[in-house]
């Protein structure tokens, strides 16, 4: 088992404190693996197994347990068990059981309990527990592995030299940061098997069966296109012409309908646009960008017309993983790709597949020279020799940024 430190850290200052910790992510991303890990923590602190409840709703074991009441009996009864001393409840995918949060608020309010959950749908467990939970419960969001991660996974604590790092990013490009992807060695097509599982999976159970979509080839459809413009900014306007040309009806409020589902399944996210100049959210055109790379390759193959978006797929989830809330920067006759914003703090980042002239450069800092404000600003490429400080920016391969504390 290796150590998901960025998401241990988020949640050791909540352990054993009076809130329900709601550890979120598309399937197999390793929230089951976080939740041992955090069991495994709490007992080094001396807590005794006899007090610890884990439940698994992936496991068909629990099935018989997939209820309000049957699963409140059950942990009433390990309550029982542990004698009157505090109880540590671990339930992974907990959105399987019919009412779970009726369980949980109960549970929460009468016991003296320290609650973790896991679950693979954002909406779900975000309303429902807003209406029960409001103010008393927290979310960590995970993602698959991170560069960093990736390093870790396949080398441990070896110190790496530039060119293996290069090496290894061009790897993690075609990969991608699902675990189960590299706990083993496996070939990129088997790699690719592995995910196109996952993603039947998520798919079907998280979006088609949760919100109830009949019109599956409708949903693909949808997804294809999302694939197809990542990084691009669109509106549903555009969607709904890209579906007519390809003699398929969508209303808007059910297209609206099947970006939520997708949302909520973690399959992609969302980016508004951010108005640079009066700090407020624009309603039209935003991007959106996928979970996890992998997606792509194994929904479609790999697509060399797509690189440039992929950069920004990866900028934006290591922004994500960093807490940064991530816009679209839009200026009066300019664009950012992100702006970052983490309470007082603010970055901006451009992505350029290559900059190989003068022009390319100073087309891409522009946006820079136009922002006026002190907040760090990167330029991120895959130019190796696009390296250094010009005229306040931060110009750096996209390895080393990824690998880096923004």
């Amino acid at each position: 088992m290796i150590k998901r430190e960025l998401y241990l850290e988020k949640l050791r200052p909540f352990i054993d404190k009076p809130i329900i910790k709601v550890i979120t992510g598309i399937r197999r991303c390793g929230k089951s693996e976080l939740l041992k890990m955090v069991r495994k923590e709490v007992v080094e602190r001396g807590v005794a197994e006899e007090q610890i409840v884990y439940v698994n709703f992936e496991s068909f074991a629990w099935r018989s347990y997939a209820t309000a009441e049957a699963l409140y009996d059950y942990l009433d009864k390990k309550r029982e068990e542990a004698k009157g001393e505090k109880l540590y409840l671990f339930v992974d995918e907990i959105q399987e059981v019919k009412e779970w949060e009726k369980v949980i608020n109960s549970v929460y309010a009468d016991w003296d309990v320290d609650v973790y959950i896991t679950g693979s749908n954002s909406r779900l467990l975000s309303s429902e527990l807003s209406t029960y939970l409001a103010g008393r419960y927290i979310e960590i969001r995970v993602f698959p592995l991170s560069f960093k991660e990736f390093l870790f996974f396949k080398n441990g604590d070896k110190v790496l030299g530039k060119t293996d790092i290069l090496d290894a990013f061009d790897v993690y490009l075609r990969q991608g940061g699902f675990p189960v992807a590299h706990i083993n060695s496996y070939k990129d097509a088997e790699i690719y098997q592995l995910v196109s599982d996952i993603y039947a999976s998520v798919l079907l159970r998280d979006t088609i069966q949760r919100y109830n979509i009949r019109n599956v080839d409708m949903l693909e459809r949808l997804v294809a296109f999302l694939f197809d413009n990542l990084g691009n900014c669109f509106s549903a306007k555009n969607i709904i012409a890209y579906l007519k040309n390809q003699q398929r009806k969508l209303d808007y409020e059910t297209l609206y309908n099947y970006l939520q589902a997708l949302e909520s399944s973690f399959i992609v996210y969302k980016v508004p646009r951010y108005d640079l100049k009066g700090k407020e959210l624009l309603q039209t055109n935003e991007k959106y960008f996928i979970s996890d790379l992998s997606l792509i390759y194994a929904h479609r193959g790999y697509t060399p017309e797509l690189i440039s978006g992929m950069l920004e797929n990866l900028v934006f989830l290591e922004l994500m993983r960093q807490g940064y809330i991530v816009y679209v920067g839009k200026g009066a006759n300019y664009e950012v790709d992100f702006v970052g914003i983490k309470q007082d703090k603010k970055v901006y980042v451009q992505v350029s597949y290559r900059i190989d002239s003068i022009e390319t450069r100073d087309r891409e800092l522009k946006p820079f020279r136009l922002i006026n404000d002190n907040y760090p600003k990167y330029l991120v490429t895959t130019d190796s020799l696009m390296a250094g400080n010009i005229d306040g920016v931060e110009c750096m391969h996209i390895a080393d940024f990824l690998l880096r504390d923004i």
